[in-house]
């Protein structure tokens, strides 16, 4: 296999556009996700229209343990990562007190736990083969509180934190680390976290724009990727002269479905 990336939620979404793009640039492909029909019906597209290798590993990310046992099978299938991408994660809607609190615990474990275990086993790879590339997908909601998705945008936050350390210490390694945030996209995550009719998501951009702006800034080495000029200028240059305290509010009412 040439070129070979691994990426997680890799049957529909972000995921499924960022395979397209690196088959596109005759990459191989280890595509990661619980709807095995759903991988293998990309992998027969993609190697009927590519030529290259792709293999699907049907993987819930959700369990204990789950983003150190994916590693343990890439080592022992002698598999060698050249791109990374952790884009597997869900949110859900709702005052954090009313939730199923195991709802959200399987939220950190996918968001944060799964990417940092898939991170450091295969992290450590790339340095032992001599580099590569590693693209997180993050959120815009990373650089804010979010009220009615607390620990979402809270396990978002970890990852633009974790993107950039990792980015500082691994350079010298010639391994980079990209954390890609989007604003709202038409993916499964709207109707998945229950916010179909929420103001947030009017005007989300398609998954293909959004996995073609982090391929891109992954490719170019690139710390963060915001894939929206208007949500850069807003993040980087107006939200830090808004009060907190207004913030949360904003936050809240873009949120709220009723």
């Amino acid at each position: 296999m040439n070129k070979i990336a691994l990426i997680t939620g890799a049957s529909s979404g972000i995921g499924k556009e960022l395979a397209r793009i690196h088959a596109k640039n005759n990459g191989d492909l280890i595509l990661v996700a619980r709807r095995l029909h759903l991988l293998q019906s990309l992998k027969e597209e993609l190697e009927a229209t590519f030529s290259i290798q792709v293999l699907v590993f049907e993987f819930d990310l959700t369990q204990g343990n789950a983003g150190s046992k994916l590693v343990d099978l890439i080592k022992e299938k002698n598999i060698k990562i050249n791109f990374l991408f952790n884009n597997a994660g869900f949110g859900g809607y709702g005052d954090f007190v009313e939730r199923e609190i195991q709802q959200d615990l399987e939220m950190i474990q996918l968001n944060v736990t799964a990417l940092v275990e898939l991170t450091h086993g295969i992290a450590n790879q790339m340095i032992e083969n001599g580099g590569g590339k590693i693209l997180n997908t993050a959120s815009t909601a990373g650089f804010l509180p979010g009220p009615l998705q607390a620990t979402y945008f809270a396990t978002k936050a970890f990852v633009v934190s974790f993107s950039q350390a990792l980015n500082q210490e691994l350079r010298s390694k010639n391994v980079s680390v990209t954390a890609l945030c989007p604003g709202p996209v038409q993916t499964e995550f709207i109707s998945v976290a229950g916010m179909s009719k929420s103001k947030m998501f009017q005007g989300a951009k398609s998954a293909e724009y959004t996995a073609n702006k982090g391929y891109n800034a992954m490719m170019n080495d690139k710390l963060i990727c915001i894939s929206e000029p208007s949500l850069n200028f807003l993040i980087n240059y107006m939200l830090w002269m808004v009060p907190r305290r207004i913030v949360l509010k904003m936050v809240e009412r873009m949120q709220r479905i009723h």
